[in-house]
C-alpha cells in the first residue's frame, strides 16, 4: 500500500523518482489547503474526540508509518485503542473495528449504511466502474447479479453437473507429478494455483475452446489476472489523495485502462466461440459438460428485464470468478499444506481418513467430501489461522452513524480486521496453536460453517457482502487438497522447516514458498495413468 509507492523495485513501468518530484510539487500547492482542513477537523469535537486512534502527522496522517503488513500493524494498535480507532490515511478517514460485537453492528444492524466501497482508481477501472460483484455499488443491479451467481451458476444442481470438469483437471495435475515431479522438489503454491487456475477455466468455457486454444488462452488469462491482482493492491498516492487523480503520477490509471481492455478483448472472442458454437451445435454433450459461461449467455439472451444480464455484467462475474476465486482458492490449500507439514500429526489423522472414507485403491472423488469431517475441520482452522483476506472487503459509510456509541462520518473507510478477531484470546482458546478439533463439535447450534453467522469467525465475510462464492470454494478446496493428500505423501527438502510468516495484499500469502517432495502414496498405481 503505502509502503510500496517508495519502493522502486515494485515498479515495472516510468520513473518513480519523476513522480515524486510531480507529487511533492503538486503537494505543496495543495498544502495549505488541506491544513485548514485537517485543523477544522481536528477542532470538530464531535468527530474528534469521540473516537481515538495514533497521532499522525499534518497532511499525511498515518501513512508514513503504515508499513506493509497492514494487518499486523492494526492488530497491534488495537491493543492500544481498543476495538474501534480511527487512523488518518491522507485525506481519507479509515475506521479500524477488531471485535465480534461491533462487526455486527457494521454487517448486519446497519448493513446497509455499510454496504458501499471507496473504489481505489484500479478498482473502478477493472471492475468498469464497478460493475462487478466485488466493487459494486449499485444495489439493484448488484442485487441481480449476485442472485445469478448464487441461486443459478453455482446452485447444487450446477455443481454436480459440472463436477466431470473439475475432476478431469485435477486428475490431469495428478498425472503430471506422478509422471515429471516425483522425488522432486515443486512449489506447492505454484502447484495449487496451476490447478485450481486451470479447473475455474474449464467450468467457466466448459467445452467451448478445444485443448490447444484453450491452453492458450488460459496462459494468457493467467497473465491477466496476475496483473489484475497486481495493480489492485498497488499502492497509489491518488486514492489517498483524490485531488491528484487527474495526474495519474504513478501510470496507475493508464496501465488499469490498457489492461481493462486487454480482458475484453480476450472475453470478447470467447463469448462469440460460445455463442458460435451455441446455434451450430446446441446442448452440450452429457459428458462435456455446461460450463458458467453457456449459463450466463443464455440468461443474457432471456430479454427479461427483470433477470437478464448485460454483457458488461457477464464480462464482469467471469473476472470476478477466475481473479477473485482462483487467488484465494490456492492460497488457502498452501496454508493449509504449510500448518500439516509443520504438524505431523495431523497430517497422519487427515490421511487416515482419506484411506478410511476413500481407500488406498481409490482416487478421491466429490461423493467423498461430506465424510471427510477432519480434513473439513483442519480447513477451517486454517481459515481462522490465516484468513486470506485479513482485514476483509472495506467497506464505506454512505452516511454519518455510530458504531458501538462511535460517530462515523459520512465517507468513512471500514476496516473488519478478521486477522485480529481469529486470533483473539478472549475469543478462542490458545488462538495461535493450530487445532483443527476445535472445529469438530457435533452440536450443531456451536458448529461453525462459513456463512459469517458468528462474527468471531468470517473467513468470508458476512451480511449481504459475504463472498458469494463459498458453494464452489467449498468444494473446490475440499475436493482438491483431499486428492493431492490421498494421492501423495509430502515431504519437506534435507533440512527444510516450513515458513508461516505471511506478507499482506489484496490475498495474503505466504512469505517463503512451500517446498515439497511428493511420492506415491496409492497402492494401485494404474490409477496415476
Amino acid at each position: 500500500m503505502w509502503s510500496s509507492m517508495w519502493d522502486a523495485s515494485n515498479e515495472k513501468h516510468g520513473d518513480l523518482k519523476a513522480g515524486l518530484t510531480i507529487f511533492i510539487v503538486i503537494m505543496t500547492a495543495v498544502g495549505f489547503w488541506f491544513l485548514q482542513t485537517w485543523n477544522k477537523h481536528s477542532r470538530n469535537p464531535k468527530q474528534g474526540s469521540l473516537l481515538p486512534g495514533p497521532r499522525g502527522v499534518p497532511l499525511l496522517g498515518y501513512l508514513p508509518f503504515f508499513g506493509t503488513n497492514h494487518h499486523h500493524l492494526l492488530t497491534d494498535l488495537s491493543r492500544v485503542y481498543g476495538p474501534i480507532y480511527r487512523i488518518q490515511l491522507g485525506t481519507k478517514l479509515g475506521i479500524v473495528v477488531s471485535s465480534p460485537s461491533l462487526v455486527k453492528e457494521v454487517v448486519r444492524d446497519k448493513d446497509t449504511i455499510f454496504f458501499n466501497r471507496d473504489l481505489t482508481v484500479a478498482q473502478r477501472i477493472l471492475s468498469n466502474g464497478g460493475s462487478d460483484i466485488i466493487f459494486g455499488t449499485d444495489v439493484p443491479k448488484w442485487r441481480k447479479m449476485r442472485k445469478m451467481l448464487v441461486s443459478q451458476m453455482l446452485c447444487k444442481t450446477n455443481l454436480d453437473d459440472c463436477y466431470a470438469l473439475r475432476k478431469q483437471e485435477v486428475v490431469k495435475s495428478i498425472r503430471h507429478v506422478y509422471n515429471e515431479k516425483i522425488g522432486t522438489p515443486i512449489d506447492f503454491g505454484q502447484f495449487a494455483m496451476s490447478t485450481t487456475f486451470n479447473t475455474f477455466l474449464r467450468m467457466l468455457w466448459g467445452g467451448t475452446l478445444q485443448e490447444e486454444k484453450a491452453f492458450d488462452v488460459g496462459s494468457e488469462f493467467r497473465k491477466v489476472a496476475a496483473e489484475t491482482l497486481w495493480l489492485l493492491q498497488r499502492g497509489n498516492v491518488s486514492d489517498f489523495f483524490p485531488v491528484l487523480a487527474r495526474f495519474d503520477i504513478q501510470g496507475i490509471r493508464s496501465r488499469a485502462k490498457k489492461l481493462l481492455s486487454v480482458t475484453e478483448n480476450m472475453l470478447d472472442s470467447i463469448i462469440e466461440t460460445q455463442m458460435n458454437k451455441d446455434q451450430n451445435e446446441g446442448v452440450p454433450k452429457k459428458d462435456e459438460g455446461k460450463g458458467f459461461l453457456q449459463l450466463l449467455l443464455e440468461n443474457t439472451i432471456n430479454q427479461d428485464s427483470a433477470t437478464s444480464l448485460t454483457m458488461k455484467q457477464v464480462k464482469a462475474l467471469l473476472s470476478d470468478i477466475v481473479v477473485g476465486g482462483n487467488d484465494t482458492t490456492s492460497r488457502i490449500m498452501e496454508w493449509a499444506m504449510s500448518e500439516l507439514m509443520q504438524h505431523p500429526n495431523e497430517m497422519r489423522k487427515v490421511q487416515e481418513e482419506l484411506t478410511e472414507i476413500v481407500g488406498i485403491n481409490n482416487l478421491v472423488e466429490e461423493f467423498h467430501l461430506p465424510k471427510l469431517h477432519y480434513l473439513d475441520a483442519v480447513i477451517k482452522e486454517t481459515f481462522r489461522l490465516h484468513p486470506v483476506v485479513p482485514l476483509l472487503a472495506p467497506r464505506c459509510s454512505s452516511q454519518s452513524t455510530t458504531i458501538g456509541g462511535y460517530y462515523i462520518p459520512k465517507g468513512s473507510i471500514v476496516f473488519l480486521n478478521a486477522w485480529a478477531i481469529h486470533r483473539d484470546s478472549s475469543v478462542w482458546d490458545d488462538p495461535l496453536e493450530f487445532r483443527p478439533p476445535r472445529f469438530l463439535n457435533t452440536d450443531t447450534s456451536n458448529s461453525f460453517g462459513y456463512q459469517g453467522n458468528k462474527f468471531h469467525y468470517l473467513p468470508f465475510g458476512s451480511g449481504r457482502r459475504i463472498c458469494p462464492g463459498i458453494p464452489l470454494a467449498d468444494r473446490m478446496l475440499l475436493y482438491v487438497l483431499a486428492s493431492f493428500l490421498h494421492s501423495f505423501e509430502w515431504t519437506l527438502p534435507n533440512d527444510a522447516t516450513v515458513d508461516l510468516s505471511d506478507k499482506f495484499g489484496i490475498v495474503t500469502k505466504k512469505k517463503a514458498p512451500l517446498i515439497v517432495v511428493p511420492t506415491p502414496r496409492l497402492s494401485n498405481l494404474e490409477l496415476y495413468a
